[in-house]
């Protein structure tokens, strides 16, 4: 079981890498485009589907080796958001804002209009720092702890959280978004100090900014990644943030200079590196959870 729940993860991050942008695939570009109310009864759908495919796959290793892959590879957004983070790096490079802009508001629901070459920098960063915890690293560890349901049920919550355009006050979405990102977001912090340097980073600049700027985060999971991210590059992002129903007065993270351009590329970099750890760390936490399984 173990086994082949890892194998399955890791043909599914594969084929992520190998078949590319995920705004080709019919699930998610589907979801997206969901009525909130219809998004949550999908998504629940999908998570007892996932249930069924996971207890239908036990003692069956090619099944659901099969099944996780396939999942891994329908949820997993690594290489669609290498896409366009490398596209955002391009157009920011060239002065081409209005493109930037459109990649941006695909990414993230912040309000892009009017956003010059340093605000859409750091928005850059924090979007590929929030999305590499929501859209890889989330499902991974989900997918390992929990098999195919929580791959699904960990980009199920992203997505409907993302729908909502960053507003809170639905509290069960709210709560359930904060607990599926409680250990993923720390994992993904945690990896990105292990990243930093393999991109000519910082470990201990993202260390710290991890630990001392998020305290006054009024999230427990949002801007940790981001702090973290920032410590690395050695920049600073947060600050006034302006979204379609108010502006979000968020606390600076990291010390240092504004991002740039190059920044941006630097960010795409560390969110690939972070990816594969989490892909390695996914397997680990798959054989480590079938072998307490198999000792209890």
């Amino acid at each position: 079981m173990s086994a082949a729940r890892a194998i399955g993860l890791v043909l599914g991050v594969v084929a992520d890498g190998a078949l590319g942008d995920p705004r080709r695939r019919p699930p998610l570009t589907a979801f997206r485009r969901l009525p909130h109310r219809s998004g949550v009864l999908v998504a629940t759908a999908a998570v007892l589907g996932g249930v069924a495919l996971e207890r239908a796959g036990r003692g069956r290793p090619l099944l659901q080796a099969s099944a996780t892959a396939v999942t891994t590879w329908a949820v997993l957004g690594a290489a669609g958001l290498a896409l366009q983070g490398t596209e955002l790096a391009r157009d920011l490079e060239e002065c081409r804002f209005e493109p930037a802009r459109s990649t941006l508001s695909e990414l993230d629901p912040r309000v892009a209009d009017g956003l010059g070459a340093v605000a859409l920098s750091r928005a850059s960063v924090e979007t590929l720092a929030e999305n590499t915890s929501d859209a890889v690293v989330a499902p991974l560890v989900w997918g390992a702890l929990a098999g195919v349901p929580g791959l699904l049920g960990a980009r199920a919550v992203s997505l409907l959280r993302r729908a909502r355009g960053g507003r809170r006050g639905h509290w069960a979405i709210d709560r359930l978004d904060e607990l599926v990102h409680l250990l993923p977001t720390r994992v993904a912090a945690a990896l990105t100090v292990l990243a930093a340097p393999v991109v000519g980073g910082s470990a201990g600049g993202a260390w710290r900014a991890w630990r001392r700027d998020t305290i006054a985060h009024p999230s427990p999971n949002a801007g940790r990644v981001e702090a973290a991210f920032a410590g690395a590059l050695e920049i600073r992002v947060g600050g006034r943030t302006v979204y379609p129903h108010g502006v979000a007065e968020l606390p600076v993270l990291g010390i240092g200079r504004n991002p740039d351009a190059g920044h941006v590329t630097r960010a795409v970099e560390l969110s690939r590196v972070v990816g594969w750890l989490a892909g390695g760390t996914a397997v680990v936490l798959a054989v480590t959870a079938g072998l307490g399984r198999r000792s209890s």
